[in-house]
Formats: structure tokens, C-alpha cells, sequence
């Protein structure tokens, strides 16, 4: 028997009911909605029942960070999203409510243990220049991705889950002994290390896109840096590409759904300075911002400036480098933690809708209508610090009153809200624990390159799940993995999502996370701060523009009417 999804997708699509196996209904393990508007009054931009186009279908909409790379294959840095999320389409995508969608691939198969997954293109695919866009784009795209010169920053999300993927990437196999084929033109096929209920949503990664082969080979890692050899599948195509200050993208003509594609051209402009971009959106220069200064965020809701809030699958947290001392001891990170006053943080610095995180991992996954992380212990910490027991868990570390503790080296990139949240925690730890604090800063480029090298000591972090699974977080504290870039190493830890990886019985899923979750939590690898919202600015003449769970924006239903 073969699990079969495709066009007549329902709620069951969801990466949690398919945990469920073949099985399962959709009602057992159907996840919270995640990624949705907050209110009614902030939904108008997001509407997917679009209306009548009217004037100029053209769109700027402002970025307060550079990605370092538009490289699907390379990257994953969020700051990346709007870009990638509306230049490539992968074999499955995500729709304006949240669910998984068919994108390339029209319809899907799994065998009966889920280590076989078979995807099945769309006819008549095409590139942005024209060209037939095949299954063996995608056999060449996996490849490429799992070659050690690619340097992918989410290689993992291959070699961990394809047979060979990670021989291949060690120069141990051959590309034919690699787990993912084309079987014919239009599909598909990749065989997997174990059982992967969820192994459709991780294909909904940009890392999973398709890149073309030609442009690829002929131009090297320089194809994704300029427009007249960046060549894309999605909704929109690159147009220009002006470093440092925009990159223009226009309708793709050659996508397969471009008759639904009302956007003729959009614009994402680069302007680093938050209260610079809001002031451009107010003058009405942009109609649009991605983020917003926090100390706007109030009066901007109240005037119907055009806010949306979105609740995103994700946390704001600190990373330690748990390689080097005192971070590797775990009564220092504990005193760290409890020194710090989450509560002032939301609703006195960054002035956010979000709620304090005690672990890593967020809520909002669901296992027979229940948070499976509900009831979850706080880890001795609470919404307000407490000093007394972070200072004498710095004591017991052999740190009284902070005496020869060092001086602490805060990281952080730049951004108007991080600058405030990272002085805000060194003042916290200077007057609870005693210690000195420095903080530097550095734009994201230079900053993350320094934090996956480990050249840090306490560095600004964050995740958004790319779906709504707790294995999208897992693999942040796994010995070695390419996103553990605290280097925190706990050996039964990884047993347990080993684990969790092949469990295909929802009861049984959910508290095998739990365990993980208390198990790494009460070791302080991080320093959880809050879980994510996520609030950007459009104009309310702008409809159709969604989110999912990650808050990616998709322009592709965007229509103006102006």
C-alpha cells in the first residue's frame, strides 16, 4: 500500500497528522494554526480573495537586512526569505492557510514504512529563461547540494535523511549509489536512511529547490549575484540586483501558475536603519516594511497603519559557546538564565506580543487537540529574574559575587531591536551577578560567520521552524550538527532524537520530545529569551500577500489596487 497526497489536499497534509502514518486521520494529530493574523483588522493584507487589480501592479517593500547570499543551495539565513520564498518553488510549498500545498509536484507518494517518497512534476515545467525544468534538475540539485563545495549551510537537511547523502558528501559513494533518482522526466524519487513520516514538509525547504544545472557550472558560486545569470522556477524572476541597495524582481512569464500572477514587478529595498524605513513607509515612498522599530509598534496599531502580527513557529534565544570556559559549565549558563528578566524584555525593550521562552523549543504542535509541550517545566526560571538563586549557582561554578568570573563578550548583529535586548541583558547580569559584560556588534555577514566558526562567547540568536514540527528544532543542539552552533554535546540527547526521527505514533512522538526537551533544557545550553511574533508593515491597498509558520512572505497572490 502506497500513502497517496496530492491536489485534494486537506488538514491531514499537515506535517503533524502525517506522524500519524498511513493510518492515521487528520483529526489525531491536526497541529495549532500558526503563522495567522492576530486580528481581523490586520488580515486585510493578508487576504487571499484578492481584489480587482487597479493602477501600476508594481510593489517596494523594505528589508533592514542583506542577505549573505540568494543561493537556495547555500544559504540559510532568513534573511534570505523573501526572496527565495517567491523565486523558487520546490516540490511541495505552503498556502495562505498555513497547510502544504502542492508547488512543482503535483501529487505525492509514500511506500508503507515512509522510506521511500515519490513525487510526481507538474507537465510542462519551466525555468525563468525558458528552459524544460525535469526530475533530473532536482537528482543534480540534491547532488549538488551534498557536495562538500557547496559549503550548504543545510547540507543536513539532506545527508540526515537520504541513503548515501552523507557518503557521498565524504567522497565515499558515487552519485548513483545516492538516494535520490529520476525515474522518469516528471518523478521523482528519494529513498530514505529510516522512516520519515514528515519527510513532505522538509522538502518544502529552499535547500530542497531546484537550481539549474547550466548556470550553475558555468558561473560557479558567483550564479546567484547577478541578474543576467540568476536563473529561478518561481513566481517572480531577478531583474536587477544592486548590492547594498535593492534587487528588483519581476513576473516570471515561464511559471507555471503566472495567469494567477496579477504582480508585474517588486521591488525589496535595503534600508538598514528601522526608523529610516518607517519614516519612508509613512511618507509614502515603500508599501511596505518587514520590521518595524519596537517602540512604534503601539501607536502604529492604534492609527491602522497597516500593521500584521503573526504568531511564528519559532524562539528568540542566546547562544553559548558551550567549547569554551566558564560556557561549558552548566551552573554558569543556569546563573546566566536566571539572572535575566524576561518580562522586562518583551514589554519594556523590545515591546513585542510574545511570551517567555524557558527552552528552545516552542509551542503550538499538537497531538489529539493538546500542546504537547503543555504543562512543561520552566527550569527554575520565571517571567522576572531571580537573583538570589542565579547568584548562587554562580557561586556554586566557583564564581562568588562574580569574583574572577571574566569579562563577558556579548555578540550581537545589527539591528535597532537585538542593540536594545543585548544592553538590556548586560545591565542585567552587571547589577544581578556582578560580572562585567562587553558588548559588540557586527552586520550579519560578519557576525554569523563568526558565530559558525565559534569565534564568540554569548552570541544573539534565533529560530523559525521551517514547519510545524518539533524536528525542525531538534537538530539545534544534536553533537555536530551543521546548526549546532552552540557546540553543546549531550550523547543521550542525540539518542533521543534518533529517535524521534522514526516514532510514528503520535502519544508516543509527543513524549519522547518532551523527555528531549527537559533532558537538554535543564542543562542551559542557550539562553531562551521569548518565542517569536512577527509584526510588518503594508499598505492596506495591498491584498493577497500571505505568510506560514516561518512568517516567509508570498507575493505571488499579491494583487494593488490603488
Amino acid at each position: 500500500m502506497k500513502k497517496k497526497l496530492g491536489l485534494t489536499l486537506a488538514a491531514g497534509l499537515m506535517c503533524a497528522a502525517m506522524l500519524a502514518g498511513c493510518g492515521g486521520s487528520s483529526s489525531e494529530t491536526e497541529p495549532q494554526t500558526i503563522g495567522e493574523p492576530t486580528s481581523a483588522a490586520e488580515e486585510s493584507a493578508q487576504e487571499t480573495a484578492a481584489a480587482e487589480p487597479t493602477g501600476a501592479q508594481e510593489l517596494t517593500f523594505v528589508l533592514n537586512n542583506e542577505p549573505d547570499s540568494l543561493d537556495p543551495s547555500y544559504t540559510n539565513n532568513s534573511f534570505a526569505s523573501p526572496f527565495l520564498a517567491n523565486l523558487f518553488e520546490g516540490l511541495v510549498t505552503y498556502d495562505e492557510n498555513g497547510e502544504l500545498a502542492p508547488g512543482n509536484a503535483e501529487s505525492w507518494e509514500s511506500n508503507e514504512d515512509m522510506t521511500v517518497w515519490t513525487f510526481h512534476l507538474r507537465d510542462g515545467l519551466k525555468w525563468s529563461d525558458g528552459t524544460p525544468l525535469t526530475a533530473e534538475d532536482y537528482v543534480y540539485s540534491a547532488l549538488h547540494v551534498m557536495t562538500p563545495t557547496t559549503t550548504s549551510q543545510y547540507v543536513n537537511m539532506m545527508t540526515d535523511y537520504i541513503v548515501n547523502g552523507q557518503e557521498y558528501y565524504d567522497g565515499a559513494v558515487s552519485a548513483e549509489e545516492v538516494g535520490v533518482k529520476a525515474l522518469d522526466e516528471n518523478t521523482v524519487e528519494y529513498t530514505l536512511k529510516q522512516p520519515t513520516p514528515f519527510f513532505a514538509d522538509v522538502t518544502s525547504m529552499w535547500v530542497y529547490s531546484p537550481v539549474q544545472e547550466a548556470t550553475v557550472e558555468a558561473n560557479g558560486d558567483k550564479w546567484s549575484t547577478a541578474a543576467d545569470t540568476y536563473v529561478s522556477n518561481g513566481p517572480f524572476k531577478v531583474s536587477e540586483i544592486n548590492m547594498g541597495e535593492s534587487v528588483v524582481l519581476a513576473k516570471n512569464e515561464n511559471y507555471w501558475d503566472a495567469e494567477n500572477v496579477t504582480l508585474e514587478k517588486l521591488t525589496f529595498r535595503y534600508i538598514l536603519d528601522q526608523s529610516t524605513a518607517l519614516t519612508a513607509y509613512e511618507n509614502g515612498e515603500v508599501d511596505g516594511v518587514r520590521n518595524i522599530p519596537a517602540g512604534d509598534i503601539a501607536r502604529l496599531k492604534a492609527e491602522g497603519a497597516g500593521t500584521n502580527t503573526i504568531n511564528v513557529y519559532g524562539t528568540v534565544y542566546y547562544n553559548f559557546n558551550c567549547e569554551k570556559e566558564p560556557y561549558n559549565n552548566p551552573l554558569v549558563r543556569k546563573a546566566l538564565n536566571l539572572a535575566i528578566d524576561r518580562e522586562a524584555i518583551i514589554n519594556n525593550v523590545a515591546q513585542l506580543d510574545a511570551q517567555p521562552a524557558y527552552s528552545i523549543l516552542a509551542p503550538g504542535y499538537m497531538v489529539d487537540g493538546k500542546d504537547i509541550l503543555e504543562g512543561r517545566s520552566t527550569f527554575e526560571m520565571s517571567p522576572n529574574a531571580d537573583v538570589e538563586a542565579a547568584q548562587a549557582a554562580l557561586a556554586e561554578a566557583g564564581y562568588p559575587n562574580g569574583e574572577g568570573f571574566p569579562t563577558v563578550q556579548l555578540s550581537f548583529y545589527s539591528d535597532d531591536t537585538v542593540k536594545k535586548v543585548a544592553e538590556a541583558i548586560q545591565e542585567m547580569w552587571e547589577t544581578n551577578l556582578g560580572i562585567n559584560v562587553e558588548v559588540t556588534s557586527a552586520d550579519w555577514a560578519v557576525f554569523y560567520s563568526g558565530v559558525q566558526n565559534g569565534d564568540y562567547e554569548v552570541a544573539a540568536m534565533g529560530w523559525s521552524a521551517d514547519y510545524v514540527n518539533p524536528i525542525s528544532f531538534l537538530p539545534l543542539l544534536v553533537t555536530g550538527d551543521v546548526t549546532n552552533t552552540s557546540f553543546y554535546s549531550n550523547p543521550e540527547y542525540d539518542a533521543l532524537v534518533e529517535q524521534i526521527k522514526v516514532e510514528r505514533d503520535p502519544a508516543a512522538f509527543a513524549q519522547l520530545v518532551k523527555e528531549a526537551d527537559e533532558l537538554v533544557s535543564s542543562d542551559y545550553p542557550v539562553l531562551p529569551l521569548y518565542y517569536k511574533a512577527d509584526t510588518y508593515l503594508l499598505k492596506d491597498y495591498v491584498s493577497g500577500v500571505y505568510t506560514d509558520s516561518s512568517a516567509h512572505l508570498y507575493f505571488k497572490n499579491a494583487v494593488v489596487t490603488k
